[in-house]
């Protein structure tokens, strides 16, 4: 089974997957590691990326999760996943998806207190813009901590 967190940068993919995949004894992937350098470099000067720009990455991340359900694969990953489209192109049997959801406020403080990460407060904008809530996805609210977010998800079902 693959469980695919998704949301807007700041939502908490990655801390959320890596303590949920934790939990389940699962392995965790982070879908920014399949970026290609040039989405890197124009997140991080704030270039919001387009579809041209996504559809290898979600190739990547798609071939990826093919190979996970190859394998018997129990994994989290952790997929921005923003319009239906994208969700449509990552489709794979077995695959679960988990919609972190939280304001516009709340998401831009947490970004201003990342520090490290490519993905700043300057692409917030573009992201939610581009955000198509899904309907076929478990709906959990991030104001929570960490672990509260994770029970949430579990007491779902999920995993």
């Amino acid at each position: 089974m693959i469980v695919l967190l998704m949301g807007t940068t700041g939502v908490g993919k990655t801390t959320i997957g890596t303590l949920l995949a934790a939990q389940l004894g699962w392995d965790f992937f982070d879908g920014d590691r399949f970026h290609p350098l040039a989405n890197v470099e124009k997140m991080r000067h704030g270039i919001p990326l387009d579809d041209a720009d996504r559809l290898p990455w979600l190739d990547a991340i798609r071939d990826a999760m093919l190979r996970w359900n190859s394998e018997n694969r129990n994994v989290v990953l952790a997929c921005s996943a923003l319009k239906r489209i994208y969700r449509e192109r990552l489709s794979v049997p077995g695959l679960r998806i988990v919609y972190l959801k939280g304001s516009y406020d709340l998401i831009q403080e947490r970004l201003r207190m990342r520090h490290g990460h490519f993905a700043t407060d300057k692409i917030l904008a573009g992201q939610f813009a581009d955000l198509e809530e899904p309907e076929e996805a478990f709906t959990v609210d991030v104001t929570g901590s960490p672990q509260e977010i994770v029970a949430k998800i579990r007491s779902l079902g999920v995993g």
